[in-house]
């Protein structure tokens, strides 16, 4: 007789029925075992749970919140037994006898071989456990296991039931608990057998990633790792993925999680003006989080710096942990080749940051900036997979310029602003893009680029402007040339210069730059103004004379 074809089963010639989820068909990946779980018949060893009371009981606890879960977890940190101290002197004896290691914090295993009577575990030895105090256990429950099924999903059972096998007598092993993880261990040992969870809550999902990751069970980590993603993220839940125990973050299966955390935090604080208070609660890992985007948008490297120090100062009273905190820490996350040399020499004198450190930063950064800008590419491209991208520049609301300063024989400076194509274009019709301030003679200067209109031709043009600082309304005089590079010979060609007694807030500057047309400045082909994509543009000033209002 021909046997029926039902979903999710095949039959073939000898096949006999069978549990449901022991024969399935190639469309499920892994077999569901929950017929077995807890029976007898299906089962070759009895595992006892010992649940201890650490002062709280989860079951009469209610923590529906994210937040919730985080208190619990602190408080059960705070109060959880430290089991490896009390168990020292058992670790010798446990050795000796070649059982299995001990895991540490709250969970112990204890392997133990009975007589006939598979329900008596009374005579099972405790293997070197003589010190512990038993008397915190608070209940007991016995489960029906099957060994092969959880040494399949789980290295560490795999390890308890390979290690000191006997081929006759019953097998019962003890595994001792903090009433805190009953729940989570329950429905980890439903997801072995049946691949799946009943809870659905954040809280839960973490308690079970946790104990996941306590008893080897990778591919539920990485089960609980999608539940996670697919729920809404906040920044209390953010912070407290990236919280999580080192051994949970550095599994390839939670990365996923850390790394949704971690955009989620970019991208809030993309503006970190928006949210300032919320900016200065955040963990050192969001702190971290939000510094890793390129896509930050702040006025300077400068900013970043000066934010990270006040951030770092209202975390860390201590000035020995804030130096420790911003050397290992948040030092990688400063993009130090960007900010200004006037700052730079401002980090040679923090103390915030041990000295060695800070000429070691400063001086990467100063023979950073003195790269031709094709090399300077070329090692930002190399760093830019790595995690700390301290040379991959941000896109910054005023462009980094390169400065070189003569105090003699009058005060004199040379400006670098290098600007790419796509900025340019983005400028059209009306759009401006400053740089960071430089200084000469002690006062505050800036570049300013433009789209504007021809006053002449009324055809839009690009143009450059030199402005001052509001700094007070004496006069200031300087000497201005603006000068660009072009093909072929790639040299700097003079474009235009002048002379202008500066008040603060004003600035002077040369509407079209290079004399033509907006569409032939940003046009593609035989474009001598773009060199491999780069606007190359120089300004040179020096100190006329200072006269009085």
């Amino acid at each position: 007789m021909d046997l029926p074809e039902l979903p999710g089963f095949k039959f073939g010639a000898g096949d006999m029925f069978g549990p449901p989820g022991l024969y399935l068909d190639s469309s499920s990946s892994e077999p569901d075992f929950g017929f077995a779980f807890n029976d007898r018949n299906f089962s070759d060893r009895l595992l006892r749970i010992e649940i201890m009371a650490p002062g709280s009981n989860p079951g009469a606890e209610g923590f529906g919140s994210i937040s919730d879960w985080a208190r619990r977890r602190k408080r059960r940190r705070e109060e959880s037994v430290n089991v490896s101290d009390v168990l020292a002197g058992a670790e010798e004896q446990v050795l000796t006898n070649e059982k299995p290691d001990m895991d540490e914090g709250e969970a112990m295993i204890q392997e133990a071989f009975a007589g006939d009577d598979e329900d008596d575990v009374t005579n099972a030895p405790n293997w070197g456990f003589e010190s512990f105090d038993y008397s915190g256990v608070e209940r007991v429950r016995e489960l029906h296991i099957s060994s092969p099924i959880l040494a399949a999903k789980s290295p560490f059972f795999y390890k308890l039931f390979s290690n000191g096998m006997l081929e006759s007598g019953q097998r019962h092993a003890t595994l001792l608990i903090n009433a805190s993880e009953e729940a989570a261990f329950m429905e980890l040992l439903n997801f072995i057998y049946t691949n799946t969870v009943s809870v659905t809550t954040a809280p839960a999902l973490l308690d079970l990633l946790m104990a996941a990751d306590k008893f080897e069970v990778a591919s539920c980590m990485r089960y609980c790792s999608r539940l996670l993603r697919d729920q809404p993220m906040t920044t209390e839940s953010a912070l407290l993925y990236l919280d999580l125990p080192s051994t949970v973050i550095v599994a390839a299966s939670v990365q996923p999680l850390t790394d949704s955390a971690k955009k989620f935090l970019a991208a809030r604080h993309k503006d970190i003006t928006k949210f300032p208070e919320e900016f200065m609660s955040l963990t050192l890992a969001g702190i971290e989080a939000v510094l890793s985007s390129d896509d930050l948008e702040v006025a300077s490297e400068d900013a970043v710096y000066d934010l990270v120090l006040k951030w770092a100062r209202a975390r860390y009273s201590s000035l020995e942990v804030r130096r420790e905190i911003l050397g290992s820490r948040l030092a990688r996350s400063i993009r130090f080749p960007f900010m200004t040399c006037r700052k730079l020499r401002k980090v040679l004198t923090c103390s915030d940051f041990d000295h060695e450190l800070a000429s070691k930063l400063a001086l990467e950064a100063l023979f950073f900036k003195t790269e031709a800008p094709h090399k300077q590419r070329s090692l930002a491209a190399e760093e830019s997979a790595s995690e700390h991208r301290r040379l991959v520049e941000r896109a910054y609301k005023y462009r980094p310029v390169k400065v070189l300063e003569f105090e003699f024989p009058t005060p004199h400076c040379v400006v670098y602003l290098d600007l790419k194509r796509e900025e340019c274009i983005g400028l059209f019709p009306s759009g401006r893009i400053f740089s960071q301030a430089f200084h000469l003679g002690g006062q505050g200067f800036f570049l300013s680029a433009h789209c504007n209109m021809d006053q002449q031709s009324s055809d839009h043009c690009f143009g450059l402007f030199l402005g001052m600082q509001e700094k007070g309304s004496m006069g200031f005089g300087v000497d201005y040339e603006f000068s660009a590079r072009s093909s072929p010979s790639e040299e700097f060609e003079s474009k235009y210069k002048g002379n202008y007694t500066f008040t603060g807030g004003k600035a002077i500057g040369y509407r079209n730059l290079f004399g033509i047309p907006w569409t032939s400045f940003v046009e593609e082909e035989d474009n001598v103004n773009f060199i491999n994509g780069i606007l190359h543009l120089k300004a040179e000033l020096t100190v006329r004379r200072s006269t009085d209002p």
